[in-house]
């Protein structure tokens, strides 16, 4: 793979759109594409298999539709909110991403930073390329996420490493036994390049994610090397009692699996498909979000990951009963076009298009939005 360097390359900026037509999320997609290496962005927007799920996600969100209340005298509405126990400028969070230093120099530390300066959470991965430490001195309000590792040790260390750290929430992964097949990076035989590692884990621990070899993704083969395949609940238990951090869920999709989550002391769960990278064939995160809703009985949070792009689809998780939402490509794609300046316009976007939603939708709040109906698929 060839060595990125955002911004050093004008050739590699033909096709990118002009600033003043990047007006949503979905324009820094091709903005992204036309700086980012081919294999690059294959990884960052890829999914698993035929991408059936990846494709689903949009399709489900766009089915929904909500029902707006007129004459309410709303104003101008309200948009913060509380998310894991603490206040949030936005029912939404910067979804846990790995290597961002993929798409931009300034990796995490500049997604953080633009997510602190728009006050929602952000949440750091297990498998980012800046370690957590540093993360948390931007002053975001930063939640790990937590992979579970074969290394019990290592697992330890890492909770420690956040709590020191000040970290606010853990999030623990489930979906990830394995990691999905994900055709475009064995295409590319993609692997990390030198500079970028994974800077949580000790050293040596990432060597798999840069050996190139035909057909296989590095990335892949580390993860198999390091991810523990066979959790059970009762790590989650005893996830539950080394840790006073609020305790997120994320990679719940059956509603058995949610009411199981809250029985062992999670605070909340966040319903997710790993944005269609890992079982491909299973159902839109939102179509299941009702149903985790009804398991869940208020007894926690429930969050909406997978397929957010706008403050539209903010929106429409609210009206169906979500607490929040975790927005993700689209925070690397603007990265990977401004670093922190075009992750900071993203957001306001966002925060734009979720004004516009409530207001017109006749909300004076997130917690109003979720009293609006909805209609989904053939009530339509």
């Amino acid at each position: 793979m060839a060595e990125f360097v955002a911004g050093a390359d004008p050739e590699a900026t033909a096709g990118r759109p002009a600033d003043d037509q990047l007006v949503c999320l979905a324009d820094f997609a091709a903005a992204a594409r036309a700086v980012l290496p081919a294999d690059v962005w294959d990884f960052v927007s890829g999914g698993s298999g035929a991408e059936t799920t990846l494709a689903a996600n949009r399709a489900a969100l766009d089915r929904v539709a909500v029902l707006p209340r007129v004459l309410r005298g709303s104003g101008a509405p309200r948009l913060d909110t509380v998310l894991a126990g603490r206040p949030s400028a936005l029912p939404v969070a910067v979804a846990p991403m790995a290597y961002q230093r993929l798409v931009h120099p300034d990796g995490e530390l500049a997604l953080a930073t633009a997510a602190r300066d728009a006050g929602v959470p952000y949440v750091a991965s297990t498998l980012g390329s800046c370690p957590i430490e540093k993360v948390a001195a931007t002053g975001a309000d930063v939640w790990f996420q937590l992979y579970w590792l074969r290394d019990r040790a290592l697992v330890v260390d890492l909770l420690a490493r956040a709590e020191e750290s000040g970290c606010s929430a853990l999030m623990v992964t489930v979906d990830v036994p394995v990691l999905g097949r994900r055709l475009r990076d064995l295409r590319n035989a993609f692997r990390l390049p030198a500079e970028v590692v994974a800077a949580n884990l000790p050293s040596g621990r990432d060597d798999l994610a840069h050996q190139g070899t035909p057909g296989v993704s590095a990335v892949a083969a580390h993860t198999g090397a390091v991810f523990a395949p066979a959790l059970t609940w009762s790590d989650l238990e005893w996830l539950r009692s080394e840790t006073r951090l609020p305790l997120l869920v994320k990679g719940i999709l059956d509603p058995r699996d949610a009411a199981l989550a809250t029985s062992v002391g999670a605070d909340a769960v966040v319903v997710s498909n790993h944005g269609g990278r890992q079982l491909d064939g299973a159902p839109a995160s939102v179509t299941m979000l009702p149903e985790v809703l009804a398991a869940v009985g208020g007894r926690g949070e429930v969050l909406l990951d997978s397929g957010v792009r706008s403050g539209t689809d903010v929106l429409r998780a609210l009206a169906l009963g979500a607490s929040g939402v975790l927005v993700g490509r689209p925070m690397l794609w603007a990265l990977a076009v401004d670093g922190r300046s075009g992750a900071q316009r993203a957001l306001s976007m966002l925060a734009g298009e979720l004004r516009d939603a409530l207001t017109l939708a006749g909300c004076a709040d997130p917690a109003e939005a979720r009293e609006l109906r909805v209609l989904t698929g053939g009530d339509r």
